[in-house]
């Protein structure tokens, strides 16, 4: 069940850091969640983090996208294997002059 962020959200920034999936981002008005990256910081937290911190309550689960806890695990394990192949590969990259 990736999250979602409604427009009554007041763009005070404390989500975006908070995600360890850096699945929050800026959109055109507000914060928005991509839910390709979001696992509901399943893997790495109890709570979803976004949800925890944010002071108006606008991130409810987001009904285009429900995601039983074993998908979003599944989820949390390609984003994680993507991100140490991609750090992998670019250690063994020569310097840029």
């Amino acid at each position: 069940m990736a999250l979602m962020i409604t427009d009554e959200c007041i763009n005070c920034d404390v989500c975006e850091p908070e995600c360890p999936n850096d699945a929050i981002y800026m959109g055109e008005d507000i914060y928005e969640i991509d839910p390709h990256k979001c696992t509901e910081c399943v893997g790495h937290f109890d709570e979803p983090q976004c949800v925890q911190i944010c002071p108006v309550a606008c991130i409810p689960v987001n009904p285009a996208h429900v995601e039983s806890r074993e998908t979003l695990w599944q989820k949390f394990q390609r984003l994680t294997a993507a991100k140490d192949a991609g750090e992998a590969g670019s250690a063994g990259a020569a310097p840029v002059s």
